[in-house]
């Protein structure tokens, strides 16, 4: 028999994963709200990316990551670093969200003089941890990272964001066969599949499947998911966290997501990669982002 206190507790922690599932979704809304903003300022960018991967950079940001708003250098930080210097707009939405640096200021991306470059510079942005220009550096960086932090005896822990195009890069499998090496389980990778790149579609440039299984021969946790699912976002970072220690194995996140995510008019758009998008359509997808988030709440 199940006692009423048992039935309580369960109501409870059904309570408490709504209530996350829900400030994970309102963050990943917002992140795309930024962006689109942000992008307006230019006109065009790589708003089609930050758009895709809001539901993975909300994850981190509104859930995971262990960091001071007011004091982004903080010692104990946990440490995000963003690979793909192009998805800057998503990473300083994600700031913006999290309260490290001040919404207003997205209004001044990839001006003169401002410290939101249009690629990721650590030497301009509070909370940019690396400069991500050239591709395929980031999880080298990530295992640098990992490693150090773990001769200094910190608990802090190490997420390296990075693309399905990087891993085109013979120095990602180098870093991920050295953090399996020196057992970084204080390290976890997420990878976002959306199958485009620059030269093409990704499985044309150079094919990478089975991925999931590659990852797992370089001994890594792996874990494959719909990267535009908060729900299975947060079970598999769940999963990683329960992976975690000073010592151990590293942890992946393989998301497949969908570029312009959240937008339709933008999420079938030829030319992808980097959008163009007229005067008049800026206002159509920040209606068309509002009308799928408040629809998406009232079921």
């Amino acid at each position: 028999m199940v006692s009423t206190q048992e039935i309580t507790t369960r109501g409870k922690a059904s309570d408490a994963e709504a209530e996350r599932l829900a400030r994970v979704e309102g963050a990943a809304y917002r992140i795309r709200h930024h962006a689109l903003n942000m992008g307006e300022v230019q006109g065009q960018g790589y708003v089609g990316q930050a758009l895709g991967a809001a539901d993975m950079l909300a994850a981190v940001y509104a859930d995971q990551l262990r960091f001071r708003a007011d004091d982004p250098e903080w010692e104990d930080r946990d440490r995000f670093l963003l690979s793909t210097g192009h998805y800057a707009i998503g990473h300083y939405a994600a700031l913006a969200e999290a309260g490290i640096i001040p919404v207003r200021e997205l209004e001044t991306y990839g001006s003169d003089d401002s410290r939101l470059p249009m690629s990721g510079m650590s030497t301009y942005t509070p909370g940019m941890e690396i400069s991500g220009g050239s591709l395929g550096h980031g999880l080298s960086i990530a295992v640098g990272a990992a490693l150090g932090l773990r001769y200094q005896g910190s608990g802090s822990r190490v997420y390296n964001f990075l693309s399905d195009g990087e891993l085109d890069e013979g120095s990602t499998w180098e870093a991920a066969m050295g953090a399996h090496h020196h057992r970084l389980g204080n390290l976890t990778a997420m990878v976002d599949i959306n199958a485009l790149q620059a030269d093409g579609k990704t499985d044309t440039v150079l094919r990478t499947e089975p991925v999931t299984e590659k990852w797992q021969a370089f001994g890594w946790y792996a874990q494959r998911v719909n990267g535009n699912d908060v729900g299975a976002l947060l079970a598999a970072f769940d999963n990683a966290a329960a992976q975690a220690a000073d010592v151990g194995r590293p942890s992946v996140i393989l998301c497949d997501t969908k570029v312009g995510r959240g937008v339709p008019l933008l999420e079938d758009r030829e030319k992808a990669h980097f959008m163009r998008i007229e005067e008049h359509e800026w206002q159509l997808c920040r209606e068309q982002l509002t009308a799928g988030f408040e629809g998406k709440a009232a079921r």
